[in-house]
């Protein structure tokens, strides 16, 4: 064969995808760290074609170029590879949509989970119409959110090391100090000045310097943050978010990056089903009954939200009215919380979209009681 005869990535030209005059193509991408699986389904001939390759944006691109005009949309699950694959694409001139894994149909039948049949599966959904694309940050946006991120990564881990910490006193009974509770300064120096074997002397100083560079961390990337929230992208915002009480940088932060386009939701059971505080309904005739909260949303934000809103009850006397009335008529301070973290995650939003300060004794009524 000569090189006329192959396409510039070495495959036979008859091997080029082709479709009729008038067909219009789906096609689904199972994304992997190194390949692609994927497939094109068509409106006419049900499968086109199915084949594996490298994990490379423009290798898809080129290989979907002959059909370009007949590709009604690119749909790949939203994961650990990010949104290069769908920016790719859409410079390319294709519609692409990355879908949440949560809301995809499941299909009926023994088949195994492979990624032939999810690329498959996700190019059939697509055609029906039958999956819900998430919201695609911007690459300014999704660099804001990383730093948010970074944060609570290093706070987690800080917490990790000081639970290590705690473990190690136990498991070797030896008391903690006075104030370890709150890791006061003294209670610190107290476990540097305790009288131990010397290996244990050794294991408890390289914990608590790894706790004193993770809580150094902590504060580096707080006060990046600091500076991000006064930029001008983000300082109004903040700022406005911050007038409810208990609703500091951190919790006006998160829900900033996190929502990062409050316009996108038309009423409040859409941010509290984003965030996962929408509860589970179950109707049967006249009878509507509520189970837990669907925890299909976003965890962090719910995280960050459920805490903000035992500070909120604490500090704001219309908040904790609501949460005593609550707490009477569920029988349960659980199901309060979460219900004062849905109110919370709403009068957020729509301070968002209004830009007016928050006002005690405004809070909207929960829609979903």
């Amino acid at each position: 064969m000569t090189a006329s005869a192959k396409s510039s990535s070495g495959r036979s030209k008859s091997n080029e995808l082709r479709l009729a005059d008038g067909e219009i193509a789906h096609v689904g991408v199972d994304v992997h760290k190194a390949t692609y699986h994927v497939a094109v389904v068509s409106d006419q001939r049900d499968l086109v074609a199915t084949w594996v390759q490298p994990a490379s944006p423009e290798t898809l691109i080129e290989r979907l170029a002959p059909i370009a005009a007949q590709v009604a949309l690119v749909v790949y699950e939203a994961g650990p590879t990010g949104y290069a694959l769908f920016r790719r694409l859409q410079g390319a001139g294709f519609r692409a949509e990355v879908v949440a894994p949560s809301k995809i149909p499941t299909m009926p039948g023994p088949e195994a989970k492979c990624d032939r049949l999810d690329c498959r599966k996700l190019a059939v959904f697509a055609q029906k119409g039958m999956l819900r694309a998430v919201r695609v940050p911007s690459p300014q946006e999704e660099a804001d959110r990383q730093m948010q991120r970074l944060r609570e990564m290093a706070v987690r881990k800080h917490r990790s090391i000081q639970q290590q910490i705690r473990s190690f006193l136990l498991q070797h009974d030896i008391a903690e100090p006075k104030g370890l509770d709150n890791w006061t300064i003294e209670a610190v120096n107290k476990l540097r000045s305790l009288e131990i074997a010397p290996e244990l002397r050794f294991c408890l100083d390289v914990m608590l310097d790894e706790k004193q560079h993770a809580a150094a961390l902590v504060l580096r990337i707080s006060r990046e943050l600091e500076k991000l929230a006064k930029t001008e992208r983000h300082q109004a915002i903040v700022d406005n978010l911050r007038t409810v009480p208990g609703v500091g940088q951190v919790t006006a932060m998160t829900f900033r990056v996190e929502m990062h386009e409050p316009s996108r939701f038309t009423d409040g059971r859409q941010v509290a089903r984003m965030i996962g505080l929408a509860p589970q309904v179950q109707q049967s005739g006249t009878k509507r009954r509520e189970g837990g909260i669907l925890k299909s949303g976003n965890a962090r934000l719910r995280a960050v939200l459920i805490e903000a809103a035992w500070r909120w009850i604490r500090s704001d006397a219309a908040a904790k009215r609501t949460y005593g009335r609550l707490v009477a008529r569920t029988g349960s301070g659980k199901k309060a919380i979460v219900a004062m973290s849905r109110r919370l995650a709403i009068l957020l939003w729509r301070l968002c979209l209004s830009g007016e300060p928050y006002r005690s004794g405004g809070l909207a009524p929960d829609p979903q009681t």
